[in-house]
């Protein structure tokens, strides 16, 4: 394992283990360094895991925060460095991917979103259900929430095509990272009438919280594949 990447660990474990305040920035990049030995361009490609991971955010002229819901989270988790959203990924294949919009509403939202967007319960949210089909063939159902504020101009023709291209190219937002929590589940009316489940069949749920490159959540969501239709691949590289 480099070195940047050792450090990356520590840094997380002490995150995790409250070793710094979450209400305050954690050491700048040259006090780091100092710490643990290395130049500043390995503290910040440390840094720039956790930062992508969504654990961390920086604040230009202030510091690097820790991303408190992050620290909410007790399970275990699969990081991305990137966002690509589902049409980006199948039009890289190839494929083709449509939508249907089941449900499709502005509300208030549960303490529980609440907390995992970092939000109050007076913020509205977009509260979404879709069908995505992937060559006509029903693939994944997603049910999203994002709040009004944060990612506006939502509406049935974005629905339609790929939320992920408004936020970047219409709202010129980026995003940066995000936390997933993949789990069994057994199927529950929507997947039966939406994806073709049958009542023995099992459903690989996908929980996630997705962020901006500022350390705000944007995203929170729930996908639900079919367990023939989704499949995860972890690679480890042995340095």
């Amino acid at each position: 394992m480099v070195k940047y990447q050792e450090i990356s660990n520590e840094m997380r474990r002490r995150i995790f283990d409250s070793f710094y305040p979450p209400d305050q920035p954690i050491p700048d990049e040259i006090s780091l360094s100092n710490q643990f030995a290395c130049s500043r361009m390995t503290m910040k490609k440390a840094l720039d895991i956790l930062v992508m991971e969504g654990i961390l955010y920086r604040k230009r002229g202030h510091g690097t925060f820790i991303v408190k819901s992050s620290l909410q989270n007790n399970k275990v988790h699969v990081a991305c460095k990137e966002s690509l959203g589902l049409t980006q990924v199948i039009k890289e294949r190839g494929m083709s991917v449509t939508s249907q919009i089941i449900k499709f509403e502005v509300k208030f939202p549960s303490e529980e979103i609440a907390v995992q967007l970092s939000i109050d319960v007076k913020t509205p949210v977009y509260d979404i259900i879709r069908l995505r089909l992937v060559d006509d063939e029903p693939y994944v159902l997603e049910h999203t929430y994002m709040p009004t504020n944060l990612i506006p101009g939502i509406n049935e023709n974005v629905l339609l095509s790929s939320v992920y291209s408004h936020i970047n190219e219409t709202l010129g937002l980026t995003m940066a990272g995000l936390h997933k929590k993949i789990r069994a589940c057994k199927p529950n009316q929507y997947d039966k009438e939406y994806l073709g489940c049958l009542q023995d069949d099992p459903i690989l749920e996908v929980e996630q919280v997705c962020y901006l490159n500022n350390g705000i959540p944007f995203e929170y969501s729930f996908s639900r594949h079919r367990y023939d239709k989704f499949e995860i691949t972890t690679v480890n590289i042995r340095r």
